[in-house]
C-alpha cells in the first residue's frame, strides 16, 4: 500500500510530501493544477522514461521518493532474487533525475536499475490512465485479462515452457538444415583439402629441420673444406695446435716449482687441451658426415617448396597452422557426414514436441473457455447497474491453426449495449463512456483475481455522470477493500463524495513561480470541493446542500 510520496523539483512542483492512506481515496482540482503532473511523478517510480525537461526550471535535479508498506505482499524472493535490502514491512523506492540528463534509481536506498524498478513497481501500483482504454484494442491485453481471471498460471506456466522448447528445437533444426545444405555444396572442395593436407603428411616441426638441412646441403662443400682446415690446423704435422698446447703445458710444468701462477696456467691449459681435442675429433667426424647430395637436396627443397604452397593457401604461417586445420577441415566433413543423422534426431524431437505443445494447449483453451463464460456472467453483472441493461458480453475464443507464444487461442472481447444489438469488437463499438465502464468492470475484477496493492484510476468516469457515476464510485469504493488501496482522480462529485479520504491539486502564483500542491480536506473543505464541482466557481446554497447530501449518503 502507497504510505506517502515526497516530490521536489518535478515540473510546477517545487516541493511535496503527501500521506496516503488505505481504502478508497479522490483526488480533484481544476484542469491544469497539477493531476498529472503527480501521475507523471509515480510514473517515474514505475520504470517509465524520464525526461530532463520534468525539472523544475533553476533545479539541478529531482527527486520523487514513495514509501510502500508491504508487509503482507510477501515479496522477500522478489528482492533476494535481484539481490536487493528486504527491510520487513516497508519499501521505499527514489528516482533521481538530473539536469544533465542522468537518471538514478533506488529500491531501499541501495542502486537498482529500471528493469528492477518497473518490475517492484508492478507488484506494488497498478495506474490506469485514459490511455489505457486503447488497450482494448490489442488482443495481448484481452489475453493478458483472460489468463489473469481464469487462474491459468500452472497450465500457462507449462504450455510457455514446452512452446519455448519448441522453438528453440526448431530453430536449430532449421540452421542445422541450412548448415548442410551449404555444407554440401562445399563438401568436394572440402575433402580435396583434407586429402592434399594428409597426403601432404606434415610432421610438427618439420620445417625447421627441413629449412636447416636445406641450408648444409647447399653449402657442404665450403663446410666440409672449412672443417677439413680445422682439422688440419690442430692435427698435421706442419701446423699442430694440440701439440703446441701440449708442449706450452710441458713447458710450465718445469717451472711450476719455483715460480707459482705457472701451476694455474698449466691447469687453464690442460681444460684447453680436452676441449681442443674434443672439438679436433669432432669437426673430424663432422667433415666425414658432411657430403654433397643434390638428390636429398632436391627432396628437401620439393618438401619444403610443398610447405610454403601450403601455407600460403591457407594462410597459415606454421606447419603446425596447418596440421591444426586439417583437423578442423575433418571434423567439418564428419559433421557433413553425420549432420543427416542429427537432422532426423532434431524433426523427430520437434514432431514429439509439437505434439506435446497441442496436448498442453487444449488444457490450456479448456481453462480459458471455462473462464471465458464466467467472466461473461461477470462483467453482465457489473454493466447491467453501470447504466446498461440491454449489454451483452461475449468472450470469443477461436483456435489458431498453429500454435504462438500463449497458446493456440485468439480471443476477442465482443460487446453490445443495445437489445437485440449485433456483437462486435469492443473497441470497435463501444462509446468512450462505455468503455470506461467496461474497463472498471474488468480493472474491479481483476482486482479480485490478483493482490494488486495499489490502483490509480485517471479519470475512469470519462463519459459518464450521474447514477451511473455513483455506481462506478460504489465499485471503486468496494475495490478499496480486502487490504487494497483505490485512488480515484476525477472531476465528478458523485465519486468525489464516495472517498474515505479526499485530497485536491491547486495551483499557487508566487514571486518565485507557479507551485503545484496536494492537501488533504476536512469534512467542511470537502462540501466547498464537491459544491464547486457541481455548481462552477460561485457556490449556491443549492449546490452546498446538494454537496452534503451527497456526503451523507456516503456515510450511510
Amino acid at each position: 500500500m502507497l504510505q506517502s510520496i515526497h516530490i521536489q523539483n518535478y515540473a510546477l512542483i517545487e516541493s511535496l510530501d503527501i500521506d496516503f492512506h488505505s481504502g478508497f481515496s479522490v483526488i480533484t482540482g481544476e484542469t491544469g493544477a497539477g493531476k498529472s503532473i503527480i501521475l507523471g511523478a509515480i510514473g517515474l517510480l514505475v520504470g517509465q522514461r524520464a525526461d530532463i525537461k520534468a525539472i523544475r526550471t533553476g533545479a539541478t535535479k529531482c527527486i520523487v521518493e514513495a514509501k510502500f508498506n508491504i508487509s503482507s505482499y510477501h515479496l522477500e524472493e522478489f528482492f533476494e532474487e535481484h539481490d536487493l535490502e528486504y527491510e520487513d514491512g516497508e519499501c521505499i523506492l527514489r528516482r533521481e533525475l538530473l539536469a544533465s540528463g542522468k537518471s538514478r534509481a533506488f529500491i531501499n536506498d541501495t542502486p537498482a536499475s529500471l528493469a528492477q524498478m518497473k518490475a517492484i513497481g508492478e507488484k506494488l501500483i497498478d495506474v490506469h490512465s485514459q490511455h489505457q482504454n486503447l488497450l482494448l484494442n490489442h488482443e495481448d491485453f484481452q489475453m493478458s485479462v483472460l489468463d489473469i481471471l481464469a487462474h491459468d498460471e500452472t497450465e500457462l506456466e507449462e504450455y510457455k515452457s514446452l512452446y519455448k522448447e519448441y522453438k528453440q528445437t526448431s530453430r536449430e533444426l532449421a540452421a542445422l538444415i541450412e548448415q548442410a545444405e551449404k555444407s554440401r555444396q562445399d563438401e568436394d572442395y572440402i575433402r580435396y583439402q583434407v586429402e592434399q593436407l594428409e597426403t601432404a603428411n606434415l610432421q610438427d616441426g618439420e620445417q625447421e629441420e627441413l629449412e636447416q638441412e636445406a641450408e648444409i646441403l647447399s653449402h657442404a662443400e665450403d663446410i666440409k673444406a672449412s672443417l677439413y682446415k680445422i682439422d688440419q690446423l690442430m692435427e698435421s704435422d706442419e701446423m699442430n695446435l694440440l701439440a703446441v698446447t701440449k708442449e706450452c703445458m710441458q713447458t710450465l710444468q718445469n717451472i711450476a716449482r719455483v715460480y707459482a701462477p705457472a701451476e694455474e696456467w698449466v691447469n687453464r691449459l690442460d681444460s684447453c687441451y680436452i676441449e681442443l681435442k674434443d672439438l679436433a675429433q669432432e669437426a673430424a667426424n663432422a667433415c666425414e658426415e658432411v657430403e654433397f647430395n643434390p638428390a636429398r637436396l632436391d627432396f628437401v627443397n620439393e618438401r619444403l617448396n610443398l610447405i610454403y604452397s601450403l601455407q600460403q593457401k591457407h594462410r597459415a604461417s606454421t606447419v603446425e597452422e596447418l596440421i591444426a586445420l586439417a583437423g578442423n577441415l575433418r571434423t567439418q566433413l564428419d559433421a557433413i557426414t553425420s549432420s543427416d543423422d542429427r537432422i532426423n534426431e532434431l524433426t523427430r524431437r520437434k514432431d514429439e514436441l509439437y505434439n506435446k505443445v497441442k496436448t498442453s494447449a487444449r488444457l490450456l483453451t479448456n481453462v480459458r473457455t471455462i473462464a471465458a463464460k464466467d467472466i461473461e456472467k461477470q462483467m453482465q453483472a457489473y454493466l447491467v447497474p453501470l447504466g446498461m441493461p440491454n449489454v451483452r458480453f461475449a468472450v470469443q475464443l477461436t483456435p489458431r491453426k498453429e500454435p504462438d507464444a500463449s497458446g493456440m487461442d485468439s480471443v476477442s472481447f465482443l460487446f453490445s449495449a443495445n437489445k437485440n444489438g449485433t456483437l462486435q469488437d469492443v473497441a470497435s463499438i463501444a462509446s468512450g463512456g462505455e468503455i470506461a465502464r467496461v474497463m472498471l468492470s474488468l480493472k474491479a475484477m481483476i482486482a479480485g483475481a490478483v493482490q494488486l496493492p495499489t490502483i490509480i484510476f485517471d479519470e475512469i468516469d470519462t463519459g459518464v455522470s450521474g447514477s451511473i457515476a455513483e455506481k462506478m464510485a460504489l465499485i471503486m469504493q468496494e475495490m478499496g477493500k480486502a487490504d487494497r488501496q483505490v485512488i480515484s482522480i476525477t472531476h465528478l462529485p458523485q465519486i468525489a463524495a464516495r472517498g474515505a479520504h479526499h485530497y485536491k491539486v491547486y495551483k499557487e502564483d508566487t514571486d518565485t513561480g507557479t507551485n503545484s500542491h496536494i492537501r488533504p480536506l476536512d469534512h467542511t473543505e470537502r462540501i466547498n470541493e464537491i459544491a464547486h464541482m457541481l455548481s462552477g466557481a460561485m457556490l449556491t446554497e443549492a449546490a452546498l446542500n446538494n454537496a452534503k447530501a451527497l456526503l451523507n449518503n456516503e456515510n450511510l
